[in-house]
């Protein structure tokens, strides 16, 4: 009998490495033949390790020119064909939207839906966020939906967004984001204080809302508290909401702030640091830098967005303020660098939170238990 093929598509092999090798390896365990669509730059190895292959497919991320995202979508029908998976499984806003419909052209029924984070769909307001939703869920209810799509999220938010029922098991899953190994990444004592020294570790986006953390530093420190923030993370100069670099070195030369560049040393920062913050302005799945803290014992303080709120109880495994709320964050920083036994507590309730379904192993089991019932589910459709 011939093994069951299953075919991952991702903007970047940098973001399928960092995110969902977990979910390659859930494959791999059922003894699927795995092969993961993604431009290439320097993570085929991290990938390969998992026992899937890489497809290199160079695309234009930020382009919108209705020519080349039909290009695009041809060139991974021409893809999808070579490859004739059993299910396809794609990731983020812009795959979901162009291989869904290069899968349904090239007749492939069983098709997941991965959305980690609705980005510009989910962080703004107004007449033109609202459009783009309606135009969002027009395409993915409609023109790429199917019998055999399923819509994989990381918090149950984001389906009302998009018009669905998040208990409905037959057309949802939702799964405790990517996944962190707590066995890799373990609790160590908290540092010594004062100072308090909050770590913001993240992808560099106005939406991260590192000015926020920025500012609320600012006002913590001039009332009195000794508070210092480590900042973590690239610039992204082909992200059109990256922050520039030459802002980025404006604050760091604040009092307090400290711009450290990206790190793979997770533990390390976690070691030094008492607090993980991410004010973040929405559009996130369930951010992966907040499981990592939690899995190493430190409380997070966030915003009341989508993602955040679902993982993180206020006043329990950290704090949870409004969006845009500089003030609130910095009364937060205050209470907390007042009682840093109090943000012990709140990292040990951390962790306890993670481990309660929000592991590599939870997450691992939910996709096998998608896939397997995928599988098992005779295909109806038929292609125009």
């Amino acid at each position: 009998m011939a093994r069951p093929r299953l075919l991952f598509v991702a903007t970047e092999d940098w973001f399928f490495a960092s995110h969902f090798l977990p979910m390659a390896r859930a494959a791999r365990e059922l003894d699927f033949d795995v092969a993961v669509i993604a431009r290439e730059r320097q993570h085929r190895r991290a990938i390969e390790a998992t026992g899937a292959r890489l497809i290199a497919l160079e695309a234009e991320r930020r382009s919108l020119d209705p020519r080349a995202l039909l290009r695009q979508v041809t060139s991974l029908k021409r893809l999808i064909e070579a490859e004739r998976p059993d299910i396809l499984h794609c990731i983020a806003l812009k795959p979901i939207a162009l291989a869904g419909l290069a899968g349904r052209l090239a007749g492939v029924e069983r098709r997941v839906y991965a959305l980690t984070g609705l980005g510009f769909l989910g962080a703004r307001q107004g007449l033109v966020a609202a459009t783009a939703r309606l135009a969002a869920t027009a395409w993915l209810r409609g023109a790429i939906d199917g019998p055999q799509v399923r819509f994989l999220f990381e918090n149950p938010d984001d389906p009302v967004t998009l018009g669905l029922d998040p208990q409905d098991a037959a057309k949802i899953a939702i799964v405790g984001g990517a996944g962190v190994d707590p066995l890799i990444l373990m609790p160590e004592p908290m540092p010594p204080t004062p100072p308090f020294k909050v770590a913001l570790v993240a992808r560099l986006l106005w939406s991260k809302g590192v000015d926020l953390a920025v500012e609320a530093v600012r006002l913590a420190r001039a009332q009195g508290a000794r508070v210092e923030l480590t900042i973590h993370g690239a610039p992204d100069p082909s992200n059109p909401k990256a922050i520039p670099e030459d802002m980025l070195k404006q604050w760091a030369s604040r009092p307090g702030v400290v711009w450290a560049g990206p790190t793979r040393d997770i533990e390390g920062v976690w070691r030094q640091h008492h607090l993980c913050i991410l004010p973040s302005r929405g559009g996130e799945g369930l951010p992966r830098t907040i499981l990592e803290a939690a899995a190493c014992g430190r409380p997070i303080l966030t915003t009341d967005v989508p993602g955040c709120r679902s993982f993180v109880r206020d006043g329990q495994d950290g704090r949870v303020v409004p969006v845009d709320d500089a003030a609130a964050l910095a009364q937060a920083l205050i209470a907390l660098a007042r009682a840093p036994s109090l943000a012990e507590r709140m990292g040990a309730s951390a962790r306890a939170r993670l481990l309660d379904g929000y592991t590599e192993r939870d997450v691992m089991n939910a996709v096998k238990t998608l896939y397997r019932s995928m599988l098992s589910a005779p295909t109806t459709d038929i292609v125009a």
